[in-house]
């Protein structure tokens, strides 16, 4: 199988089990875990043939770690990204001083009026490290990277998560606790929307 259908497969069961697991008739539980052999047949039924072996590869191979299996390997879960309201049953965690927000150009106005919302996902998504989130952020369009003192909010009251795929997640992110780093080659325009700037 070649690494462009894997890519397609992963791209089908997160969309299945972070956003409509009831496109296909399959009901997650509360933490957002399916059983393997009826998420199989459901999706076979709906016309996507996907066999176990195949399954277990996208899991291991997939790069963004976007899936977890549970320890007798039965269930299946998405890491993270959920629209759909699920609870991961993860424990709040002390982040690291600095994480980091990938998005586009087009949305930082709004972003720097309000803060970091979850807008269609459960919770923010933060990055360990500035080249993760300039990927992410190349996704919706011409990347930007946020600063985000990540320890300094967690020390305000805010909670902090860590999924099970290295992403952080944190309800929100007011204004006060970010400023924009240059992604590759931030314009003037960017920049001159907030003074603080820093690499």
């Amino acid at each position: 199988m070649t690494k462009q259908s894997l890519n397609d497969i992963s791209k089908y069961l997160s969309f299945i089990l972070r956003h409509q697991p009831q496109s296909i008739g399959l009901i997650l539980d509360e933490q957002g875990w399916a059983s393997i052999d009826e998420l199989l047949e459901k999706a076979k039924a709906s016309g996507k043939d996907i066999d176990h072996a195949t399954l277990l590869r996208v899991v291991e191979t997939n790069e963004k770690k976007r899936f977890t299996l549970s320890e007798d390997g039965r269930k299946i879960r998405a890491a993270q990204g959920h629209s759909i309201s699920i609870s991961l049953n993860l424990k709040p965690k002390e982040p690291p001083a600095i994480l980091y927000h990938g998005t586009a150009t087009r949305f930082l106005d709004s972003i720097l009026a309000q803060g970091l919302h979850p807008q269609s996902r459960q919770q923010v998504h933060l990055s360990l490290t500035k080249e993760t989130a300039i990927k992410v952020g190349q996704r919706h369009g011409k990347a930007v990277v946020l600063k985000i003192e990540a320890l300094r909010l967690h020390q305000q009251g805010f909670k902090f998560f860590l999924a099970d795929n290295g992403v952080w997640l944190t309800d929100q992110v007011p204004p006060d606790f970010f400023t924009i780093v240059s992604s590759n080659d931030a314009d003037s325009a960017i920049t001159s929307r907030q003074p603080k700037l820093s690499t």
